[in-house]
């Protein structure tokens, strides 16, 4: 997240081009960057894929795609056209070694034309079986030879497990450099996430409360009412826990966890992230069922509609025990958070579609008002909603209009689309622009995504020497499974899954 600056030439090489991530995301990005005059006009946009296709035709597919899903709507003909210009297409076999010598001509061609040396931004938006045929090719034709100019993107998943991650970690360390490695989680780049590092060290108001002594117990929730959309052959390898928990949620853990940083670099940002990660307590094989909960949907309704269980969805197995729901209880064992538990989850086919995060906090230590006066007493709050809308709110207590003195619980509440109408960034926009700008701080790094799955691993070792799941046990359409809601019942409380505009 560094301050705008100038961006250096650049060559971006989309492996995958042709695929639904580039349709949907990549380009419409790139192009609102280019329209917000972000990127440097000296800059060609090579998208790679098998299927055969000319550059013309390639554009007009784009196009499509930008009209469909960019934030800003339709395209404007005579914006578009300019940008199509810097759009390339090539078909490729990404495991044949006489492609990488075009793809190094290409880059070298371009070179001559803008006459520098240019920021050369390899982004693999590919099956992981792809991700070590690439680098090891990219690799061995010099194009990672300029380390400070030379950057590659890798979408998730990053590994399946603590060993593969590991074996990948280790492999790509081999042709790059860690600080060529931007492991992207696209999470990180939304505006509300970014807001929290914002929030809590840029006022003096709440980082002071940020601690066990304030704060009673946290809850992170990120829940769909979608299924699989069509990706259950992926999906039935997965599982919620991997899909979600294991990067997105437990980046949000440590954005809300972590201490404060002495500056703003991308190593101290992403140091005291790891920290937080290896301050979690891990689970062991005889407590995870204490404290790990999964579960799987079946058929039901959402909106009026019936919709099918999991079992029933498009490549998955009739006897799949994939977990499309997973709950944790986490403890960090540190100074600041001893004693407070933070509740996660994640699952599909959910009665809402929100992402939020609440901060209860500990109630006053004395009650110095008459009982007819606290009637209405409930203790202070904080939510952060992530999804689908944006913003930040606060319960505290006020005396109510009148002559008595009685309290009553109200909101203070920043609303994102109310403070800037014109629109956000997307998440891809944000950090294509700082892969760009050479800036890792919305990046994983190796030993953050090693920590993040020596959380989980004990949970999916359990469940996988367990076959017996007792599945489906939720119905579409409602809040997971009654050991979700269990799980947390056992310390006293209940799940909050809280819209922007419901009162805390």
């Amino acid at each position: 997240m560094p301050v705008l600056q100038e961006i250096n030439a650049t060559h971006i090489t989309i492996f995958g081009g042709s695929g639904d991530l580039t349709k949907r995301k990549l380009i419409p990005a790139l192009y609102n960057l280019y329209l917000e005059g972000s990127l440097n006009p000296k800059m060609k946009i090579l998208c790679l894929g098998r299927t055969e296709m000319t550059d013309e035709n390639f554009r007009k597919l784009m196009k499509a795609g930008v009209d469909e899903f960019s934030r800003r709507g339709k395209t404007i003909k005579k914006e578009w056209d300019v940008f199509a210009k810097y759009i390339f297409y090539l078909t490729a076999d990404f495991l044949k070694p006489a492609f990488y010598k075009k793809l190094n001509a290409d880059i070298k061609t371009f070179e001559k034309e803008v006459k520098t040396d240019v920021t050369k931004l390899f982004y693999l938006a590919v099956n992981p079986q792809f991700f070590l045929p690439i680098s090891d090719f990219l690799h061995a034709q010099g194009l990672a030879a300029n380390k400070d100019l030379c950057r590659i993107i890798i979408e998730k998943p990053f590994g399946t497990d603590l060993e593969s991650a590991q074996e990948l970690n280790k492999q790509l360390l081999k042709d790059f450099d860690e600080e060529q490695l931007y492991r992207i989680d696209h999470y990180l780049g939304k505006e509300t996430v970014q807001n929290i590092l914002a929030f809590r060290f840029a006022n003096a108001l709440f980082e002071p409360l940020w601690n066990r002594n304030y704060i009673d117990h946290i809850q992170i929730t990120v829940a769909e009412k979608i299924g699989v959309e069509g990706r259950g052959g992926y999906y039935d390898h997965s599982g919620a826990l991997r899909d979600m928990i294991q990067n997105h949620v437990m980046q949000l853990v440590c954005l809300i966890a972590m201490e404060p940083p002495v500056d703003f670099s991308a190593k101290e940002i992403r140091n005291k992230k790891v920290d937080v990660l290896h301050a979690i307590k891990k689970m062991t094989a005889d407590n995870v069922h204490e404290n790990a909960v999964r579960g799987q949907y079946a058929a039901g309704n959402i909106e009026g509609k019936k919709v099918p269980g999991y079992r029933e969805e498009k490549s998955v197995t009739e006897e799949s025990n994939t977990e499309t729901f997973a709950a944790l209880k986490l403890e960090i064992d540190n100074w600041r958070w001893s004693g407070v538990p933070i509740y996660i989850r994640s699952g599909k086919r959910m009665h809402e579609t929100i992402s939020v995060i609440t901060i209860d906090f500990k109630p006053v230590p004395h009650h110095a008002f008459p009982a007819a006066a606290t009637e209405n007493w409930q203790p202070n709050r904080m939510v952060m909603n992530i999804q689908p809308d944006m913003g930040i709110r606060l319960r505290f207590q006020a005396k109510k209009p009148g002559l008595e003195m009685k309290l009553s619980p109200v909101d203070m509440t920043f609303d994102y689309k109310q403070a800037h109408p014109s629109g956000l960034p997307e998440g891809y926009e944000t950090l294509l622009l700082d892969a760009m700008q050479g800036d890792q701080t919305l990046f994983m790094r190796a030993d953050q995504v090693e920590a993040a799955w020596e959380i989980v691993m004990p949970a999916l070792t359990a469940w996988k020497e367990n076959g017996n799941a007792n599945f489906p046990n939720y119905n579409a359409g409602t809040n997971g499974p009654e050991a979700g809601e269990a799980l947390i019942a056992r310390d006293g409380y209940s799940w909050l899954m809280i819209p922007f505009n419901e009162k805390l």
